[in-house]
């Protein structure tokens, strides 16, 4: 569509050949080709902002998730007195040990070390 931002570049003429006769691309010792192992030209990346954008919504969420979580099973006004907990007998002798709510919170802990760990260990893919 015309109106629209292009979000990837366009493939060099080489790899646009190539696509339509359903060849590889000739490669040469030219300076403005760089043919690595990793870079074939039908694999694209997306952009650099796109990629920290969604790092950043991702990290937001995990860490989010987790508090809510993390704290849930110590709210009482929702954990102890959750009409659907409180329709079933057998779940709410279950939900209301200790050593469940205890598990729970660990789970959103882990949610909040996963987040963490990504926003750490990020790269940018550039291609």
């Amino acid at each position: 569509m015309p109106g629209q931002p292009q979000l990837y570049s366009t493939p060099e003429p080489a790899a646009q050949q190539a696509a339509s006769d359903g060849g590889e691309p000739a490669k040469s010792n030219e300076a403005g080709n760089h043919a690595e192992p990793g870079n074939e030209p039908g694999k694209r990346t997306a952009p650099v902002w796109l990629q920290r954008l969604s790092l950043f919504v991702l990290v937001l969420f995990c860490v989010y998730l987790g508090v809510l979580v993390m704290i849930l099973p110590w709210w009482t006004r929702i954990w102890d007195r959750n009409e659907f907990i409180l329709a079933r007998p057998w779940l709410a002798a279950i939900l209301h040990n200790g050593a469940v709510r205890g598990m729970v919170s660990g789970l959103g802990l882990l949610d909040i070390w996963i987040g963490i760990s990504e926003a750490v260990h990020y790269r940018d893919y550039r291609g």
